[in-house]
């Protein structure tokens, strides 16, 4: 898990939105894009239109829709978080 990865998981134990993550990490989206998409690849976000209605997995697009996207942590981030 890069520094980066531990950073924006440590904000996603309760969902997110782009806005919201940009406040809280100091990262322009430009940044997070890339740290999002190798955490999505790695089955440890979970993404919404929003807040209570999550996009199915094959349906992300985190190219495209990355701004719009509000973010949760899964249970496999949890708990590869908690064990760094």
């Amino acid at each position: 898990m890069s520094d980066l990865e531990f950073d924006v998981l440590d904000e996603l134990y309760f969902i997110k939105s782009m806005d919201e993550l940009v406040e809280t990490t100091q990262l322009e989206p430009k940044e997070l894009r890339p740290v999002l998409t190798k955490m999505f690849e790695k089955g440890w976000l979970r993404c919404y239109l929003e807040p209570s209605e999550e996009v199915p997995q094959e349906e992300v697009d985190l190219e495209l829709n990355y701004l719009k996207y509000f973010y949760l942590a899964s249970k496999a981030a949890l708990q590869a978080h908690n064990t760094q």
